[in-house]
């Protein structure tokens, strides 16, 4: 086969790593609207009953949402992986396939000697499964989460981050830990741990949902002028937040009448 159609030739296992993603997604995102399709008429018969029962649906509906997100943010991670993988894939792919026009028979790279670099030891070995190893940590943290081990949860996600504070998860996980506490209405260690996501993960992808639930716990434990005042930051600095986020923002205003 000639060299050029060689080159134009994408690798099976990059079609089949893209697909995996986009397959694992699509039971979530359909879960996602059967959710909020049953939001309406769920809401609409509620006001007919008690008042508590209203805000416990509520409750139980964002909640819903909330642990759906966690599930699609997880995919979008690993497809991120993904992605990476294949371009790794493709790189080497186009480096044999330029060794093979140059006429080296094996296509592999040539070895360069490199004295004043030492051989790696086990030490250096051992990052990138530390690395991998944290990811399951996380996974499994978050699968506690998704089945209501909440200590469980808390104990995974603090491992987690004690073991690796700037991984690109770690915004995720310090969010998830409070979602542990708030769940078990432990307002107190809730609020703290949505401040620290804020204060330490303030431009990771859950910094502003650290923000909005910090001002949520701030209102669960009767401080409702610090949480205006947190929705009020919120605004400003999250200009470009979701619609989703804006609107909770706006309902909880309206809730906790903020100025």
């Amino acid at each position: 086969m000639p060299l050029s159609l060689i080159r134009g030739r994408i690798l099976p296992e990059n079609g089949r790593l893209a697909m995996k993603a986009l397959f694992a997604m699509k039971p979530l995102l359909s879960r996602l609207v059967i959710v909020l399709a049953l939001a309406v008429p769920a809401a609409a018969a509620a006001q007919r009953v008690d008042p508590v029962y209203i805000e416990d649906r509520l409750n139980q509906l964002q909640q819903s949402i909330t642990m759906l997100t966690g599930q699609i943010e997880q995919l979008q991670y690993r497809n991120q992986q993904l992605q990476q993988q294949m371009q790794k894939m493709q790189t080497d792919y186009e480096f044999r396939i330029e060794q093979l026009e140059k006429g080296r028979p094996g296509g592999a790279p040539p070895r360069v000697n490199t004295p004043s670099t030492p051989a790696p030891g086990p030490t250096a070995a051992a990052t990138p499964s530390a690395g991998g190893g944290g990811d399951q940590l996380y996974h499994e943290a978050f699968k506690k989460l998704q089945d209501g081990d909440y200590a469980g949860a808390e104990r995974g996600f603090k491992a987690f981050l004690q073991g690796s504070p700037r991984h690109a998860l770690a915004g995720n996980a310090q969010y998830w830990l409070g979602e542990t506490y708030y769940a078990r209405r432990d307002y107190q260690n809730a609020m703290t741990a949505f401040a620290e996501g804020y204060r330490t993960y303030k431009g990771s992808p859950k910094g502003p949902d650290n923000l909005l639930k910090l001002g949520v716990t701030l209102a669960a434990l009767g401080r409702k002028p610090d949480a205006c005042a947190v929705f009020a930051k919120f605004t400003q600095d999250y200009p470009r937040a979701t619609d989703l986020q804006k609107r909770r923002v706006d309902q909880e205003r309206q809730k906790n009448t903020c100025g």
